[in-house]
């Protein structure tokens, strides 16, 4: 695999992910107790290339249960008639900018989300149009993460509503490609990525961009 994140993470990653399958699955005991060291491995070796305490990371794997599987990111690439992207500013990331989205919520679709995020942290009302892309955030370079996670665009229009700060956000904006702000909220966009989304805007007959 071909990403800037250290090998540890990778293994710590993996050994989780494998016990918490594990766990879900097994009813023999041994095994079981088997499942639950490799998941206290992982939690070591977070904490030896970290800053947090053995206990939390032990904590936090304890709290995921189920198949391990990716976790689901959606984001909405808004435009309005004038070609500008629709931004806002996460107060969880010391004011930086991104593109209106956060982890999906069940019993609704990743489009619904991408509309119901927007709403929540802009004020608009939008319609998704488009599936822009599947990405995987491992491969795309965000700054390491600890669970796997697939980051889904959608293309959206507005069709509604009024900019409106959250208690997730600080500041509403529309900016055209040239002025994408330089502060960007790389946990979740890259420069990159707004970048592919103005691709799309420009030609909507390109398919989805996977990996």
């Amino acid at each position: 695999m071909d990403t800037s994140e250290p090998q540890w993470l990778r293994w710590a990653r993996e050994l989780q992910a494998l016990a918490q399958s594990g766990l879900t699955f097994t009813r023999d005991p041994y095994d079981r107790e088997r499942y639950e060291r490799l998941r206290d491995l992982s939690a070591e070796m977070f904490h030896q290339h970290t800053a947090v305490p053995t206990e939390e990371w032990m904590a936090l794997f304890g709290s995921q249960t189920g198949y391990a599987t990716p976790k689901i990111d959606v984001r909405a690439a808004v435009f309005d008639d004038a070609d500008r992207i629709l931004m806002v500013r996460e107060r969880a990331d010391k004011g930086r900018w991104s593109l209106p989205g956060g982890w999906a919520d069940v019993n609704i679709t990743p489009a619904q989300n991408a509309v119901k995020e927007t709403r929540e942290e802009s004020g608009y009302e939008v319609e998704a149009i488009k599936l822009a892309a599947v990405l995987d955030r491992t491969w795309q370079r965000h700054p390491h993460g600890v669970f796997s996670c697939a980051k889904m665009f959608f293309l959206c229009r507005p069709i509604g509503g009024a900019a409106a700060t959250s208690l997730e956000t600080s500041e509403i904006g529309w900016f055209a490609q040239g002025d994408i702000p330089a502060d960007l909220s790389l946990d979740r966009v890259l420069p990159s990525q707004i970048a592919r989304m103005f691709e799309h805007r420009r030609r909507p007959d390109l398919a989805t961009d996977f990996e």
